[in-house]
């Protein structure tokens, strides 16, 4: 199967020209995001929590402790909803009205479940890492026992997912084409600096190659 598919809950009431549901546009958009939010409801209220996830082919992974809210609650299952954003430009026109936003976002909607096999954990946990940072499972001390036992995962997959993206110009109504106000984009990049060593580290210990910018 190539995509996801329209359903109820992954169909936008309005710009629906702007969903997409094939893999390759899911995929990467959560692979790029770091941060998501993790939407459920607790005690007949909403809640909405930002956390760190992982994309394993068709399953995604939260993060979370073991004393959280949504891990809790998830032990016989939860209903979640996640979303991840990336924000690529803003949109400037001649009318107010028409003033937007260039962005790319993936909507997840289903039944997480606690990981409680330690394999998958492990996995799940390097995999988060790996998310991050890619090569630094490899450089860190393995959690401890303690560490694991404190640390919960949530496992989602991927069946009721949709994607929207606006990307472009400004849609200006052709009346105002010829007011005396500036119309564009003002593009936006998450820019990675240059490491800062902590200041106890030891002199000796070189920057590991994956952290060097070339």
């Amino acid at each position: 199967m190539d995509g996801y598919g329209a359903g109820t809950r992954t169909t936008p009431t309005r710009l629906r020209e702007r969903a997409r549901y094939d893999r390759e546009t899911v995929h990467a958009v959560l692979d790029e995001a770091y941060i998501c939010h993790l939407g459920f409801v607790a005690d007949g209220e909403p809640v909405v929590l930002p956390t760190i996830h992982a994309r394993v082919e068709e399953t995604l992974y939260l993060h979370g402790s073991t004393g959280s809210r949504p891990l809790r609650l998830a032990r016989d299952g939860l209903r979640v909803c996640v979303t991840v954003t990336l924000l690529d430009g803003l949109v400037l026109a001649r009318s107010a009205f028409h003033h937007s936003m260039n962005y790319r976002s993936v909507v997840v909607h289903g039944q997480a479940q606690l990981v409680r096999d330690p394999e998958e954990k492990w996995a799940a946990l390097t995999a988060l890492v790996e998310h991050v940072v890619p090569g630094r499972s490899a450089g860190v001390r393995t959690p401890s026992a303690r560490e694991l036992a404190a640390t919960a995962l949530l496992r989602l997959p991927l069946t009721e997912v949709s994607a929207k993206v606006r990307a472009g110009g400004v849609n200006d109504e052709p009346e105002d084409l010829s007011l005396p106000h500036w119309a564009g984009v003002i593009p936006l990049t998450l820019v990675r600096g240059e490491p800062q060593s902590a200041t106890d580290l030891d002199a000796c210990i070189p920057t590991p190659d994956y952290l060097v910018i070339s």
